[in-house]
């Protein structure tokens, strides 16, 4: 058998390849929208690619499936209680999937979607205990799925959250504990809230470790695992449904262009987002105004389809060797929209000086004394769990989720400060409202990790 392991830091998404390397069958189980990895292993290994399972409709990227089902011709497969608009091959309960000797079983597991499934691997076809399961979102290392997405109309959270109790307790937990848990997600994915930065463990462990595996009740789960969720980003609903859908098909070698200064101002007037993705200090340093700060050193991603619409335009600014990089991770949420990028950052800001304006940044003293004064909005941009840590006095919670729907709460005509854990959300943030049209916003150096370190903690 050949397993192979494929993580996304920048989602937090892992990808898997399962193969018999005495047939050189292949399967793919939820595949990213780049999908030249998978390409190129298969074709090093002398394997070729029959199969693509998706263990849900995934709300957080949008899957590759009909990227790999092009280059390869592969079936794609989903749980039988999916209906996409595209052909696909239904995946019933039970149903194992021969690749040679090493064989899949499809493992019903409903709860974070009504569709969900998980896939048991076995190395030998008549082994009794599996080598390893496909958890998709249903189980995380240190957590489950959240039942609480949306993602799936006509259905509520409350039925989605014991059916994922159903999963979790009578289906998975059933399993042997030498069987190896492999997810599609590890920290920082918003798909749930306590995820762990390994990348697989075992059933054993999950039963030994994990918060929502320890027996309770179907009530005492549902409040555990709804509590402390962190708001959803805006384009979680997008993305499901593009995952759902007989969508537009993104080319293997896909590039964007270097625009010309000319063409930027073009695409600029016409109402395109310029989205800088450089490091926060060269965008403090100077920066288009109107400009959104997403650095490409976090979460890019999610916190573009966060903070921005699918609908708009794009040009990017970032260096020449992040440029494509960065256009692949808008593409890998479906934000297809990429015009282009500009072509010599600094020398673009430097024939553009009259545009050009700094972000202010303040220490942790000079906003104690902005608080001292009564002078300023001060506004946590934090998720709901990060909040048993403490909070600044005064300041009004919105999590980045919800800023932009949420701007009718903030006064544009006095000064906003705002905070994160550590400084990389709130300079986001600063740049959206400044955009929004807030004359003077700041965020706090260092975010409330710093302000913890030199003022008392209001819990």
């Amino acid at each position: 058998m050949r397993f192979t392991q494929y993580y996304l830091d920048c989602l937090s998404q892992a990808s898997y390849l399962v193969a018999d390397e005495a047939t050189g069958q292949a399967i793919v189980v939820d595949p990213r929208r780049d999908v030249a990895d998978y390409l190129a292993d298969a074709r090093e290994n002398g394997l070729t690619i029959v199969g693509i399972i998706n263990t849900h409709f995934h709300a957080d990227f949008v899957s590759g499936h009909l990227e790999l089902a092009r280059e390869t011709g592969a079936w794609i497969g989903y749980g039988d209680a999916a209906a996409p608009e595209f052909e696909v091959r239904s995946l019933a309960d039970g149903e194992r999937i021969s690749l040679g000797d090493v064989t899949l079983e499809i493992m019903a597991t409903p709860g974070h979607t009504p569709e969900s499934i998980s896939v048991l691997v076995y190395e030998h076809a008549d082994d009794e205990v599996a080598y390893g399961v496909l958890t998709g979102d249903a189980l995380f290392i240190g957590d489950v799925g959240r039942p609480d997405l949306l993602a799936s109309v006509g259905v509520t959270a409350d039925e989605l959250g014991r059916m994922l109790y159903d999963s979790i307790h009578h289906r998975l937990m059933a399993l042997p504990d030498a069987v190896r848990v492999f997810p599609a997600h590890g920290a920082g994915s918003a798909c749930g809230k306590n995820l762990s930065t390994e990348k697989q463990s075992t059933i054993g462990e999950q039963r030994a470790f994990n918060y929502a595996c320890q027996p309770m009740t179907e009530e005492a789960f549902l409040e555990v695992v709804t509590e402390g969720q962190s708001a959803a980003p805006a384009y979680f609903l997008y993305n499901a449904t593009l995952n759902k859908a007989e969508r537009a098909v993104r080319a293997t070698d896909a590039a964007v262009p270097a625009l010309s200064d000319e063409q930027v101002e073009q695409a600029l007037a016409g109402g395109a987002v310029l989205v800088d993705a450089r490091e926060q200090q060269e965008f403090a340093a100077g920066h288009l105004t109107g400009a959104i700060s997403i650095p490409s050193d976090g979460r890019l991603a999610e916190t573009v389809g966060t903070v921005l619409d699918p609908d708009r335009s794009f040009v990017v600014m970032a260096a020449d060797e992040e440029v494509q990089e960065v256009a692949t991770r808008f593409a890998r949420i479906g934000f297809d929209n990429v015009l282009g990028h500009v072509a010599d950052p600094e020398a673009y800001l430097l024939a553009h000086e009259s545009q050009v304006e700094r972000s202010s940044r303040l220490t942790t003293a000079q906003v104690g004394e902005a608080l001292d004064a009564g002078e300023v909005q001060v506004v946590d941009i934090r998720n709901a769990g990060e909040l048993v840590a403490g909070t600044v006095p005064g300041a009004r919670h919105i999590p980045l989720a919800q800023l932009r729907d949420r701007l009718g709460e903030l006064d544009p005509a006095r000064p906003v400060v705002l905070y994160c854990a550590g400084g990389w959300r709130s300079n986001v943030g600063a740049s959206v409202l400044r955009a929004e049209g807030f004359a003077d916003v700041s965020d706090i150096l260092g975010g409330f990790t710093a302000w913890a370190l030199t003022h008392p903690i209001a819990s």
